[in-house]
């Protein structure tokens, strides 16, 4: 007896995997959408998983930043390179507001949460 694979998308859609066109990775697969044979990302749910990656990746560099803050402080040194570095880890999650394409949205990777897991 043959064992059949099914792809749900996130709607809670299926279709055989076998006979369905998928996206080359994985990276979005929350926000995948069953149209006919094919799967595609939808944007607003792929720039939700976006930003929530970023969030996860920037909870230890805001920690690392809050105890040189304070470091900062104890000795009187110069604290606006802390600042700023924690202030673009804040709005980092709106990275990819503007991409209009799934590529583009990889591409939206700040600098400041270190490198991209969609590379």
């Amino acid at each position: 007896m043959a064992v059949t694979t099914y792809i749900v998308d996130k709607d809670g859609n299926q279709i055989d995997a076998a006979t369905a066109t998928v996206p080359i990775n994985r990276d979005f697969r929350g926000a995948w959408l069953l149209s006919g044979t094919v799967i595609s990302e939808d944007l607003t749910v792929a720039k939700e998983i976006f930003a929530n990656k970023i969030r996860e990746v920037r909870v230890p560099l805001l920690a690392v930043l809050d105890a040189d803050y304070m470091k900062a402080l104890e000795s009187n040194a110069d604290t606006t390179q802390i600042i700023a570095d924690k202030q673009a880890l804040r709005d980092a999650p709106t990275a990819g507001n503007s991409a209009t394409t799934i590529a583009e949205l990889k591409a939206a990777w700040p600098n400041c949460c270190g490198d991209s897991p969609y590379a």
